[in-house]
């Protein structure tokens, strides 16, 4: 499929989606975090988002992912769209079941912390 094709998808995809509004959360299956942090290692996606997934710089700026406010329905579209220079997960490659997982284990993580709480940054 042509990269602009998936684009236009994952595009249309989110803004379904988000017609829907708070239903994602309330019908989002309960994901495994520990197999999460399995599964985002395995597949490499520490590579650029970070093991605590703070974010990273391989081709761009990659954003941080840890306590992600992103539901579960627009993460998985994200996933298997696979914007910019991300790779795609097709399903056969990464299960629904896995990217649920993946989902747990970024929303047990802690978020970033705000500037207030380092001394350094506010002098």
């Amino acid at each position: 499929m042509a990269r602009s094709k998936r684009v236009l998808i994952f595009a249309l995809g989110l803004l379904t989606l988000g017609a829907s509004g708070t239903a994602w959360s309330e019908n989002a299956p309960a994901g495994d975090a520990v197999n999460g942090k399995h599964v985002y290692m395995a597949v490499g996606c520490f590579t650029c988002h970070g093991r605590a997934g703070q974010g990273g710089a391989f081709n761009y700026p990659a954003p941080a992912l840890a306590h992600t406010q992103m539901p579960l329905a627009a993460f998985k579209i994200y996933l298997r769209a696979g914007p910019n220079d991300m790779p795609t997960y097709a399903e056969s490659v990464l299960s629904d079941k896995d990217v649920t997982d993946i989902h747990a284990f970024l929303q047990s993580l802690p978020g970033r912390r705000p500037t207030k709480d380092f001394p350094l940054l506010n002098q």
